[in-house]
């Protein structure tokens, strides 16, 4: 199969193959860059998201925890002056201990300040229509709420509320302990985070309000992102632990990013970490480029000289072509120069010289295997004459129609050989064959020349015929000699033309 095709061929298939190869690994490494790229981005998403609701539930935590005892002083020692004054002092310890805190506040059922940890009871401020305070009015349950983020009205400062029920002897609704988380705490944290220029970190309640975002904007903060990607995504996760990963679009500024999201394990919270698409695969494409210019560069040089040496090889085996059709062409000239130096040009029989080859060979050969070699010479009868009468032109063309006749009649056997001897003269080599065989081959041509009938008014039988002198010889080393055969064969035909022509005389033993 491998022959069918030139080296041409293999050679362009090898350049174009290397040329496709290094595209090929090329493709299947981008490939796999990209998806080591953003699998990559998404780990780091990942452990961006667990470490920022690892704070937020510690945060979150280390403030309920101080709601938690101070429900447990207020319900235990009461609200006399006493106790509210130990109260305080331990609300500013804590405050103090807790740089997330902006305040601690306990608040009757009517809205109004109890004690605070900044020790001021001033009745202006009423928190009675905050959404905190609405909600444990109306739930009886004792558990933490984490409230929308506001604007604090003693402040001035968005603060995250995370607030605590308190109860009256009879379990009926009797205040709110309320901490106040500074949202400026969380943005500072959250600013130490590198997602990228175009990343986002973004803190969100269960209900879909928007706690915070990076980049910080205040007129976002406490927005609703229920018509989000990303909420409804999250929404439609079932369990307490709910996290994933995910391209989103983004609600706020439309840029799509890989969010990987995750909620807090004890307050109704998540955050994500949103890092950009493009920014995620910008160094990727670069070095891609880079890589796939540098590919081509090559790609095109291989093709180039791949191209140049296909070339080279086309060339050359058109030069070895070319010598090897002049070679043929050679060896063919050669062999018809040596054919045509072994021929008769006129008749179309062997010549003289290969008369001679032949013989000595065929009599050697004889010799060694004591075989019989016959031969037969022939001459045209009255030849002068026909030239004389007819001329050398038609005297030429009785030689090649006798001549046709004899290669006609003659076996074709290794060996047998017909040549023109001389002038009208042919001689008939048969090697391995008896007198009578030898007789029966001249009797067929003698017959054959006689039925063509050729005219020959200088003939005195009026037609052109043959005389023909056979002999034979079997040789041995050192008695008889090869030209012994011809002279034997030349007697016998001196024979045949002194008995009168057109007949066949066989020599003598």
């Amino acid at each position: 199969m491998f022959k069918r095709f030139s080296i041409t061929f293999w050679a362009t298939v090898f350049v174009s193959v290397v040329c496709l190869s290094l595209v090929v690994i090329d493709v299947w490494r981008s490939v796999n860059a990209r998806s080591s790229q953003l699998q990559e981005m998404e780990r780091l998403g990942t452990n961006v998201a667990r470490a920022m609701a690892q704070q937020a539930d510690d945060t979150i935590k280390a403030a309920d925890t101080a709601l938690a005892d101070l429900v447990e002083r207020i319900e235990t020692d009461g609200q006399d002056a006493r106790a509210l004054a130990r109260l305080q002092k331990q609300m500013a310890a804590q405050v103090a201990n807790l740089p997330q805190l902006i305040g601690l506040f306990v608040y009757d059922e009517q809205g109004r300040w109890i004690v605070n940890s900044r020790g001021l009871l001033s009745q202006a401020y009423n928190n009675a229509d905050r959404e905190y305070f609405i909600h444990h009015r109306t739930h009886p349950e004792r558990t933490p709420h984490v409230g929308e983020p506001v604007i604090s009205r003693s402040t001035g400062k968005w603060i995250m509320p995370v607030s605590r029920r308190l109860n009256k002897p009879d379990g009926s609704f009797g205040g709110v302990v309320l901490a106040t988380l500074d949202i400026e705490y969380f943005r500072r944290f959250y600013q130490s985070f590198d997602v990228g220029t175009r990343g986002a970190l973004a803190l969100v309640g269960n209900n879909g309000v928007l706690m915070l975002r990076k980049p910080f904007d205040a007129e976002r903060v406490g927005s609703s992102m229920r018509d989000s990607e990303l909420y409804r995504h999250y929404a439609r996760m079932g369990g307490d632990l709910r996290a994933g990963s995910a391209f989103f679009q983004s609600f706020h500024d439309g840029e799509t990013r890989l969010h990987n999201f995750r909620s807090l394990e004890h307050y109704p919270l998540f955050v994500t970490a949103g890092i950009s698409r493009e920014e995620m695969l910008e160094r990727w494409r670069r070095d891609t480029f880079a890589r796939s210019v540098g590919v081509a560069v090559l790609a095109a040089l291989i093709g180039f000289f791949g191209k140049r040496l296909v070339g080279q090889i086309k060339l050359r085996g058109q030069a070895e072509a070319e010598l090897r059709k002049a070679r043929d062409a050679l060896e063919s000239a050669n062999r018809t120069l040596e054919r045509q130096a072994m021929q008769d040009g006129l008749t179309g029989l062997a010549n003289r010289r290969q008369f001679d080859v032949t013989l000595g060979n065929e009599f050697s050969r004889a010799t060694r295997h004591a075989d019989t070699l016959a031969f037969i010479m022939i001459d045209v009868d009255y030849f002068k004459q026909y030239n004389d009468v007819y001329g050398h032109s038609a005297g030429d063309e009785v030689l090649r129609a006798v001549s046709k006749l004899i290669r006609a009649l003659t076996p074709r056997r290794p060996g047998d050989l017909s040549a023109r001897y001389g002038g009208e003269e042919i001689g008939i080599l048969l090697p391995n064959t008896e007198i009578n065989g030898a007789q029966a081959v001249a009797e067929r041509i003698r017959e054959a020349v006689e039925h063509l009938r050729l005219p020959h008014n200088g003939s005195p039988l009026g037609h052109v015929t043959l005389s023909a002198g056979v002999a034979t010889i079997s040789p041995q080393r050192g008695v008889h000699l090869a030209s012994m055969l011809v002279e034997a064969a030349d007697k016998a035909l001196y024979v045949a033309k002194s008995e009168g022509r057109n007949r066949v005389s066989l020599a003598t033993s």
